[in-house]
């Protein structure tokens, strides 16, 4: 059995465990949500060995050292790598804080950074490293980067549902932006989902699966107005049941200062790792690779506007001692940064950093 196959049954089995984790939420029956945990457990197992097998087929390929060939080298590894550590995060909240809670925004985070390959069309082959790929801050650089992306996923989650325990008049503008923010977030997320779906049931017939990115690319206008339309639909719903959530939350016990606290540890576990590896050791691979330090290159300005972004949010809490929901908004915010850094700029906008794309 090879990667391949073994990435694809954990990403249908953490897409899988995102429903049964929902049905846990509204049904509040525990045997569904032993299920959910032990569902995830196992796509982590497989998607471990998966991630180790890939590591092994890549440093046999090209002879190269184990520093050399770690398998996050372009979109597709990257992604896979992203989602794996989303998912330990996940397995070691519900250990620590005794919630399944989050477990649902988590595996479809998780659901969506795998089946995102298929969406954009991403090549899943092992390909040779460019030069500037080979170089023993890689696995400093990259790896790092990615732990903070993921640090900062956990933060967004648990930022919205802050936000939703603190029960806002809908016309408060947080209140708007938090509830867009999860509509979004709902919207792309079944958005790819279909996607992928709709990949599965068409490898029986070679040829009749396009990608939803080049799909969207060829559009009409009409079909885009009436993809908006559905997204504002969702954005509309999501504002007008958003107060919902913090009932759901109640049904729990889940303790919105809690997940205000949480919100705080992983962006102070994200911010030191991402400033470090993302931004420090980043600086210093440009400079072996390409002679400076920095090129003021789209990926590097959208990480150091990420990274202002999370400084203002710390810098906030510390000497400002903001708390509630200006803080929690700051950190969602950083999150649609962090996103549209690491995916935006690949697919949107061409750069050093395009290796890294499609």
């Amino acid at each position: 059995m090879n990667s391949s196959v073994l990435f694809g049954i954990a990403s249908i089995t953490y897409m899988l465990t995102m429903a049964v984790y929902v049905a846990y939420l509204i049904l509040k029956k525990e045997v569904i949500g032993k299920v959910a945990s032990w569902a995830v457990i196992f796509g982590f197992v497989c998607h471990t060995v998966a991630f180790l097998l890939r590591w092994a087929e890549f440093s046999n390929s090209f002879e190269l050292g184990f520093f050399h060939s770690i398998p996050i080298t372009n979109l597709y590894e990257s992604l896979l790598f992203f989602a794996w550590c989303i998912i330990l995060g996940n397995l070691y909240i519900e250990r620590r804080y005794k919630t399944k809670f989050l477990g649902a925004f988590l595996t479809a985070i998780a659901g969506m950074a795998v089946a995102f390959v298929d969406t954009v069309g991403a090549a899943k082959g092992i390909q040779p490293l460019v030069p500037a790929l080979k170089s023993n801050w890689l696995l400093a650089h990259a790896t790092m980067s990615f732990v903070a992306y993921s640090a900062f996923s956990l933060s967004f989650v648990a930022a919205v549902l802050h936000l939703a325990s603190l029960r806002l008049p809908r016309k408060n503008g947080v209140y708007i932006f938090w509830t867009v923010a999860l509509g979004t977030f709902v919207f792309i997320t079944l958005l790819i989902f279909g996607d992928f779906a709709a990949a599965m049931s068409a490898k029986a017939v070679e040829g009749t699966y396009k990608p939803l990115y080049y799909t969207f690319k060829k559009m009409s206008t009409g079909g885009i107005f009436g993809v908006f339309a559905v997204y504002v639909l969702f954005c509309a719903v999501s504002w007008i049941l958003g107060g919902r959530l913090a009932n759901l939350m109640d049904r729990f016990e889940l303790n919105g200062k809690m997940m205000e606290e949480l919100t705080y540890k992983m962006v102070s576990v994200g911010f030191p790792i991402f400033t470090v590896g993302g931004l420090i050791f980043g600086a210093v691979w440009a400079d072996k690779a390409w002679g400076r330090y920095w090129a003021w290159d789209p990926k590097e300005t959208w990480a150091l506007i990420t990274w202002l972004i999370y400084a203002f949010y710390l810098h906030a809490r510390y000497v400002k001692e903001w708390t509630g929901a200006r803080a929690s908004a700051v950190a969602v915010a950083g999150f649609i940064c962090t996103i549209f850094t690491y995916v935006g700029v690949n697919l949107l906008i061409s750069g050093l950093h395009s290796y890294g794309g499609l």
